[in-house]
């Protein structure tokens, strides 16, 4: 085709691998970020202290590292001895091994039921990774699929009968940021046990945003520019306009544009529970009670499944947990580039201003007594901080949209292909469309190629 012109709004994850598909396919590209740096949920900085470098949003990113969008990005990616732990009260952990069986093992009467649950999804994951929906299901059965779409509390009581086995189920599976009682949590529990025992939950050295800068250096060597501190306020002149925003924000720059109906549709968009987070400067590794937490990139801390169930359940009911589920990461423990860091948030009402320190703290202090001595200084984002830094996050919701089962696939608007808009140039390939919430670049990475599809036609 003679060159055409696109503009993509938004310069994170999805935005970028939107542009790398245009200027691959010979587009001049143009991304344009209303933030003065760009990466959206994807950026680094010193938040603490000098020489302390912490992730702004995401950090942990086993999504990415098994993306086809980002198959020729290069980072430098680190692997924790261990994926991930789940302490649990006595000084005792379940860790998540890269190893199926070394974690089946783990799980003493459970062992041969993880295997089973977990062993069609492992052998899968070549047809799952390279996105072939057919060669999936072929491989993986009626069953597993299913299982997919099921409560993860119900479905880790019916499939383990010990705590241990159930924790770790629990602990993932709240990375839905759904109530563990509504589908398909369980979904999100067996995708992220699955990548721990595939490609791992890796981090880049020096940061999450040296994945930003690596997927900003392959779209320049494409031909492609980013230009930050460039807001959009109505739709850009182009022969393709990809959106890389919520629908929200999508509304407020095209709403003139948009039929009624469509805008009625994007209107009634719902968004889930916001994040509170911490980052800390630390003096030493945090001390924990358990040897094997100390193994681990990610830690989940929130104890037995009825715990996790509550947390995960109250910001739903419009209140927090006493003892919320804390997602903790401690990266400055593997990578020494970053300075002694580790970071941790729990999950909140949309739009909460309650300040959760004390109880995420409690929470680290109760699996890592000492805690509170090795801290050297604290940063906090609340809601509002996180979706002033990023506009996508409204309400600090970090999946841009509730994932429940009417919100998973048909997302901003029940349409056959969600990607495209009822005007003929413009698409939309942010988090609030398939496959979602994460670091995987897949929402823009199919909309470009359904739109270079649309164009050549």
């Amino acid at each position: 085709m003679s060159v055409q012109r696109a503009v993509v709004i938004g310069s994170g994850p999805n935005g970028l691998a939107a542009a790398i598909q245009l200027a691959g396919a010979g587009l001049e590209v143009e991304v344009r970020e209303a933030a003065d740096e760009p990466g959206g949920a994807v950026r680094s900085a010193q938040l603490t202290l000098p020489g302390f470098v912490h992730d702004i949003c995401a950090g942990i990113l086993p999504l990415a590292a098994g993306s086809p969008a980002f198959r020729d990005v290069e980072v430098d990616w680190i692997h924790p001895e261990a994926p991930l732990a789940h302490p649990l009260d006595g000084g005792d952990a379940v860790v998540l091994e890269r190893s199926l069986e070394e974690t089946a093992a783990s799980l003493g009467a459970d062992a041969a039921a993880y295997r089973r649950t977990l062993g069609p999804y492992v052998a899968a994951w070549s047809e799952i990774a390279a996105l072939r929906p057919l060669g999936s299901v072929r491989r993986l059965g009626a069953a597993p699929i299913c299982a997919g779409l099921a409560q993860a509390a119900a479905f880790a009581e019916r499939r383990f009968t010990g705590p241990r086995a159930r924790a770790l189920f629990a602990g993932n599976a709240a990375h839905s940021m759904l109530p563990l009682e509504r589908r398909p949590s369980a979904g999100f529990a067996l995708a992220l046990l699955t990548m721990g025992h595939t490609v791992d939950w890796p981090f880049p050295r020096g940061g999450a945003a040296r994945l930003t800068a690596a997927l900003i250096s392959r779209l320049e060597t494409l031909g492609g520019t980013v230009v930050t501190g460039a807001p959009v306020d109505e739709l850009p002149q182009a022969d393709l306009v990809l959106a890389d925003i919520a629908p929200r924000e999508l509304l407020r720059i095209a709403a003139s544009h948009l039929p009624e109906r469509y805008h009625r549709a994007l209107a009634r968009y719902r968004h889930g529970p916001g994040s509170f987070k911490v980052d800390w400067a630390l003096s030493a590794p945090i001390p924990w009670a358990s040897p094997a937490a100390a193994r681990a990139g990610t830690l989940h801390l929130g104890g037995t499944l009825d715990e996790v169930a509550a947390s995960e359940r109250a910001p739903w009911d419009g209140r927090v947990a006493e003892r919320p589920l804390v997602i903790l990461a401690q990266p400055g423990r593997f990578d020494p580039t970053r300075g002694q860091t580790a970071w941790a948030y729990c999950h909140v009402p949309n739009g909460s201003e309650e300040d959760l320190t004390e109880r995420i703290e409690r929470q680290v202090e109760r699996f890592a007594p000492g805690f509170r001595e090795v801290v050297l200084a604290r940063h906090v984002y609340g809601p509002a901080e996180l979706e002033r830094h990023n506009r996508n996050l409204v309400g600090g919701d970090i999946n841009d949209g509730a994932m429940d089962l009417g919100q998973l696939l048909f997302r901003p608007v029940r349409r056959v292909v969600p990607y495209r808009t009822p005007l003929r140039n413009l698409y939309i390939c942010s988090a609030a469309t398939p496959p979602g919430g994460g670091v995987h670049g897949l929402c823009g990475y199919l909309a470009a190629r359904l739109a270079l599809r649309d164009l050549r036609r």
